[in-house]
């Protein structure tokens, strides 16, 4: 086999997930809203493959192949020197033919991208070993081989770059500010946990590199995340956040503003959106709050720089340039939770999904080489942190924190990658951390070794300031006089503490159109003309003339809608969602439905994406609703995940107070997989961070025979995470809504309530499964005409008042079970009353319900959940407390498990809470 043939088929393009990108998109010729198609990305690589490969440095070019796929393993990452290198045996020369004593020349120009033309095997090991294995390496073997040869080149070209001076000055500046200011809380604040950067301060340089570069790229929006390792650094040292904020925190004082309802949240949670200036541009950024759930925060991040994408029309949204980016995610990490949490893994499966892509973020993984106290051996079965990001092929550059210079030469390689191709790109910043988990443990517990080291060494910012003296790029006089303003500062800060009033920084800009709830529920009317129902209604089922329908579409959702609409009665569930999004978006406000499978919809109701049964097109028919539409439907088929897609929404709904945000669940049991998301962002978002958010949870509920993990989505829970209270009626302010709704038109005010209203709170629907076709659960248009709204309390007009022995309270789907029951049973003396609104708890309607049967005897609550599950729990303090009434129970009893199994079983079950509801 000649040369020629071996350099070939070690250079044949080899075959990557990327290469079938085309797969992902929609079978139309400009994609759907959401998703535009893009042009493949083709740069030049004429440096790299213009010399030909020849038979005399063929071994040098197989060797500097080897060092580009395994130097990363001899390289010198650690600042502590404590990483047991498992050592490179894949470039020893002797797998080569090569002698190191050997003076033949070799041709590297066109294999080696640094410049040399002419090296000898010593003068070659040298180059390669200075590259690939120093305080910087990368691993990139596995790219795409357009992106492989670009990061090659662009990796060993930039070796030879220098950092201007100014820049070292500056640098070094920043990197003692963040030092001093460690110091200060430490010494004023002895007790408090502040997560200090003591160990990883060259990270801010990894910031002013992104923020500089994101200058010259024209970024005007930088949407990040990060966890508390720094967080305080970096807010006060980069982002202009008030220390005097921080010191009232540390002093147990109240970050909120005067009037503002909440409860606020810990020191290292705090966050802030501000504008910054580099190169004499305005930069916005977005630093998020990040709960103590790890991690958590990944997705949420990445859902709002989507968000702001859409609000500028770029990228996806852009119908001209969908290169533009304009909005850059930056996730920043911890090492231990990078590798093992799994909303991780979750977020990098959609990074590059139709509706979830963002055109690639940069990761930051600040690498303590430590979790808690857990060591990488025992944290993760990879050989770095960084692995999981090989599962979509994406770069890693490791950099040795010591070294603030390769730190920002990373951090360049990055931008120029991720603003190429568009690709996430990884920074395995590799530090150390000076003290235990927090400032107040003792890390020598378990580390020994590892700490006295670490007490023995100078810090980062100390070691580079000498050197910038040295090199006499700015003397010590400078560096101690920058420090002493910033401690002066720090001092006047802490001095303002009793008087300071913190100034609001919620509701602001776009969010002006909202206000905080008040303690009252108010009413809206989100009631719709009747030429505009039915103009909606059309155009919701409206497609092209050569559209090849499937005929059961044509038939059951196409025609029959239309026939409906004329008609105006029988809408049913679907109808009368189309008719909010429709009428929401004739108002000019963009709405987007995201889940699995919600195109078309779990049970097959939807049918929002109409596909083309020759070509596979997709159209959404309620994008064409008018010629010049402002406001679009996003329908976002997502991947398998619940955890990462519901932050990714949330973050979406705390972006834009005009989007309306809908997740659906599959089935209403499958939001268990983001419990955290529920937990620590939309029940609690408000009252920590005074963020709102007008999130829609759709949650198919109904105990009808599916087994355990298909039949509750849990009501009981979503009851228990509100602030609902037993004993005070509910006002606007809860910060949960939950409703079980009955009718279509309810669901039409429900979601058209949530952005017509002026505040925003999120919503879970607990969604039906079998009323979606039920011709007893149907609407008709007057129900959703102006003057009409949603109604918390559904009263019962089929019995006369004074003859009600019987009041049965009920809420969702099993009314109707109810409903037929009586009818069969010929009772006129039993009235059914429906609890639509679970919370806030409508106390007065229900009171005022109740005044209409002044003879009844019995009162009930029968529902189809199991007794410690449903809404009984929640709603019997309350009637008691609030309504005075007591309430008796009927329904399954109590069980550990959501649902039965057995047909059979659940078949009796069923049976006997009709005959105890009406015995």
């Amino acid at each position: 086999m000649s040369m020629l043939t071996l350099w070939r088929l070690h250079t044949a393009p080899r075959i990557f997930r990327s290469a079938y990108a085309n797969t992902s998109l929609y079978h139309s010729e400009n994609g759907i809203y959401g998703h535009r198609r893009k042009e493949q990305s083709r740069l030049s690589t004429e440096k790299v493959t213009q010399n030909v490969v020849t038979s005399e440095n063929f071994q040098a070019y197989r060797l500097t192949e080897a060092y580009r796929k395994h130097g990363h393993k001899k390289a010198t990452l650690d600042p502590l020197g404590l990483q047991q290198r498992c050592g490179a045996p894949e470039v020893e020369l002797s797998n080569y033919g090569l002698s190191k004593d050997s003076t033949n020349q070799f041709d590297v120009n066109g294999i080696l991208n640094n410049g040399a033309t002419k090296l000898n095997t010593a003068q070659l090991i040298d180059t390669l070993e200075s590259i690939y294995c120093g305080p910087i390496a990368v691993e990139f073997d596995y790219l795409q081989t357009e992106e492989r040869e670009w990061f090659a080149h662009t990796f060993e070209s930039q070796r030879k770059s220098l950092i201007p001076d100014e820049r070292k000055a500056d640098l070094a500046k920043l990197m003692l500010k963040c030092q001093a200011f460690d110091h200060f809380l430490a010494n004023k604040f002895t007790t408090v946990k502040r997560y200090g950067g003591e160990g990883g301060e060259s990270m801010m340089a990894i910031f002013d590199e992104i923020f500089s570069h994101s200058a010259q790229d024209d970024i005007s929006h930088i949407v990040m995340c990060m966890p508390h390792r720094g967080r305080l650094n970096f807010l006060t040292c980069t982002l202009k956040f008030p220390p005097v904020i921080m010191f009232q925190k540390m002093k147990g004082k109240s970050e909120l503003p005067p009037g503002a309802k909440g409860t606020g949240d810990v020191l290292s949670h705090l966050y802030t959106s501000e504008d910054i200036q580099y190169h004499g541009k305005d930069i916005h950024v977005s630093l998020i709050p990040n709960p103590s759930h790890l991690e958590a925060n990944n997705p949420v991040a990445v859902g709002k720089a989507r968000s702001k994408q859409q609000r500028l029309k770029v990228r996806d949204y852009s119908e001209t340039d969908t290169s533009n980016q304009k909005v850059l995610c930056v996730q920043v990490h911890g090492d231990a939770s990078f590798s093992a949490q799994g909303v991780v893994a979750e977020t990098f499966g959609f990074a590059e999904c139709p509706h979830f892509n963002v055109g690639g973020s940069i990761h930051i993984i600040v690498n303590n080489q430590l979790g808690f106290t857990t060591e990488p051996s025992r944290a993760r079965s990879s050989l770095y942190s960084s692995c999981l990001a090989k599962i979509n092929s994406y770069p890693v550059i490791h950099v040795n924190a010591d070294y603030p210079e390769e730190v920002i030469r990373a951090t360049s390689l990055a931008m120029q990658y991720q603003q190429t191709f568009g690709k996430d790109v990884i920074i395995d910043f590799i530090c150390f951390r000076k003290y235990g988990h927090n400032e107040l443990d003792d890390p020598t517990f378990t580390q020994p070794t590892m700490y006295n080291i670490i007490n023995q060494r100078k810090s980062i910012p100390d070691m580079f300031s000498e050197q910038v003296i040295t090199e006499g790029i700015c003397n010590k006089e400078v560096l101690d006089k920058e420090v002493a303003e910033w401690n002066k500062e720090l001092s006047n800060n802490l001095d303002m503490v009793e008087k300071h009033i913190p100034k609001a920084f919620h509701l602001q800009s776009d969010w002006s159109v909202c206000q905080q709830a008040g303690d009252v529920v108010t009413t809206w009317d989100t009631g719709v003309s009747l030429d505009t129902l039915k103009f909606v209604g059309a155009k919701s089922v409206s497609v092209p003339s050569d559209m090849n329908v499937h005929p059961t579409i044509q038939k059951t959702h196409l025609d029959r809608r239309l026939q409906k609409i004329q008609d105006g009665g029988d809408l049913d569930w679907a109808t009368a969602e189309a008719l909010a999004i429709g009428s929401l978006l004739y108002q000019g406000f963009n709405v987007r439905i995201s889940g699995q499978d919600v195109g078309r919809g779990t049970f097959s109701h939807r049918h929002g994406m109409i596909v083309d049964q020759k070509t596979d097109s997709v159209y959404i028919p309620l994008n064409h609703v008018t010629d010049n539409q402002t406001g679009f439907l996003e329908l976002a088929n997502s991947s398998l995940s619940e955890e990462a897609v519901l932050g990714f929404e949330y973050g979406m709904s705390i972006d834009d107070p005009k989007s309306l945000i809908i997740w659906e669940a599959q089935f209403g049991d499958f939001f268990n997989g983001a419990q955290i998301m529920i937990d620590t962002y939309i029940a609690s978002g408000e009252l920590k961070w005074l963020l709102q958010s007008d999130l829609v949870m759709l949650l198919p509920h109904g105990m009808d025979g599916a087994g355990p993990e298909h039949s509750s989505c849990k009501i009981e829970r979503f009851l228990q995470a509100t602030d609902s209270s037993e004993h005070k009626v509910d006002g606007d302010n809860v910060n949960l809504q939950v409703v079980n709704a009955t009718t279509p038109a309810q669901y039409f005010h429900l979601l058209r309530r949530q952005v017509i209203r002026n505040f925003r709170k999120p919503l879970v629907v607990v969604a039906p499964k079998t009323i979606l076709r039920l011709p007893a659960a149907t609407s008709t248009l007057e129900d959703m005409l102006p003057g009409k709204t949603f109604l918390p309390v559904i009263g019962d007009k089929k019995v006369k008042g004074d003859k009600v022995k019987k009041v049965i309270f009920c809420s969702g789907k099993h009314f109707y079970t109810l409903d037929k029951e009586r009818d069969s049973r010929k009772l006129e003396d039993v009235a059914l009353v429906r609890i639509e609104s679970l919370c806030p708890f409508p106390a007065g309607e229900i009171q005022q319900e109740v005044t209409k049967y002044p003879n009844a005897t019995d009162f009930l609550w029968s529902q189809e959940e199991h007794r410690n599950m449903g809404a009984w729990t929640f709603v019997s303090p309350r009637f008691n407390n609030l309504v005075g009434c007591t309430l008796r129970y009927v329904g399954r009893d109590h069980l550990g498990s959501p649902a039965t199994g057995i047909g059979e079983l659940h078949r009796q079950e069923s049976i006997q809470i009709i005959e105890d509801t009406f015995s």
